[in-house]
């Protein structure tokens, strides 16, 4: 898929990192999977959507000299966004303190982006890091592009406030997308350059968008929906203890996605919860699942509601593989021209 999305023209392939969450995502080495893409593109970005960061999960170093040597060996082609993989199983698995881990991802950045520009030496925080230089160094000069996990408003700001680009990583409408714009430039507009985490800023803001693109419209949008339900079944399993996904992938998606927000909208009214249309995001479908055409008029759409960049999000659940690959094709013929 990375290899015929640069053949079509997609800027970048973005890889998420995540562990032992059976359904969910199975990408636990993202670093040598990119390696790969990279050895086997020569013009496509590729991206870290998102490398972990608190100290459980790997060190801060070695991000370091990971990150570093991927953006030599792909001649400066890397971004790298950063999070914390915030479900239970995972924090557990690695011995992940869920309390400090914001705290961690803040360290962990400024060690990262320090070692990056040679200034690793005498670092005093949680994490007590001996002087000496670290190599190799990045190909980008000072270092890749950071972008960051945003799923609230909080995450929103911290983002913009520190110069860093915006991973919107939710399925909402494009209401909710304006208002999380909006956040993100108030944000920009109220910082000062002591807020910045280093001088290369990144005010890039990245949108997900669920796509499946056929000629029959029809089997689009029932193969789509149904990625999106075992998608959202699968998130909510790992991260809200829910039930396993159903994985009868003949199942109406369309009935059982508006039957699973039933159920999450009682439990918040049971919990005192309010409806706020960041809780029930997940059940939005209007997204291009369908011909070229309304691929096009979504791209349109969320552009004007502020998007600087769309990731395309094609894989959910059993959407089977040659689907995937014609939605890339169509993408690269019928719309991406569109925007060039």
């Amino acid at each position: 898929m990375a290899v015929k999305a640069e053949e079509m023209g997609f800027d970048r392939v973005w890889a998420v990192e995540h562990h032992g969450l059976k359904w969910y995502s199975h990408m636990s080495t993202s670093e040598i999977f990119l390696t790969w893409v990279a050895a086997r593109t020569s013009r496509i970005r590729i991206g870290h959507g998102v490398v972990t960061l608190p100290f459980g999960y790997q060190h801060p170093v070695r991000v370091a000299e990971r990150t570093a040597m991927l953006d030599v060996l792909s001649g400066g082609r890397l971004d790298v966004g950063v999070g914390r993989s915030a479900s239970p199983r995972e924090m557990s698995l690695f011995g992940v303190d869920a309390g400090t881990s914001h705290e961690q991802v803040e360290e962990a950045l400024r060690i990262v982006t320090g070692v990056w520009q040679g200034n690793a030496s005498g670092w005093n925080g949680s994490l007590n890091i001996a002087p000496g230089e670290v190599f190799p160094r990045p190909y980008q000069d000072p270092h890749p592009p950071i972008f960051t996990a945003c799923t609230n408003e909080a995450a929103l700001r911290s983002a913009a406030n520190r110069g860093l680009g915006a991973l919107v990583l939710g399925l909402g409408d494009l209401d909710l997308l304006r208002r999380r714009r909006a956040v993100y430039d108030e944000a920009r507009a109220a910082r000062t350059n002591r807020d910045l985490l280093t001088p290369a800023v990144n005010d890039h803001f990245a949108v997900v968008c669920p796509t499946v693109v056929l000629d029959d419209a029809a089997e689009a949008r029932r193969i789509g929906v149904r990625g999106q339900q075992f998608f959202v079944e699968s998130a909510r399993h790992w991260y809200a203890d829910g039930p396993p996904p159903n994985l009868d992938m003949a199942a109406d998606g369309e009935r059982g996605l508006r039957a699973l927000e039933r159920t999450v909208r009682k439990e918040m009214e049971t919990a005192g919860v309010p409806a706020l249309p960041q809780y029930v995001a997940a059940y939005n479908t209007h997204h291009p699942y369908g011909t070229a055409d309304q691929a096009l008029s979504r791209v349109r759409e969320l552009a004007d509601a502020g998007a600087d960049d769309v990731m395309c999000l094609v894989q959910m659940g059993g959407v089977p593989h040659a689907v995937c690959m014609e939605t890339v094709r169509q993408w690269g013929e019928h719309v991406i021209p569109h925007f060039r």
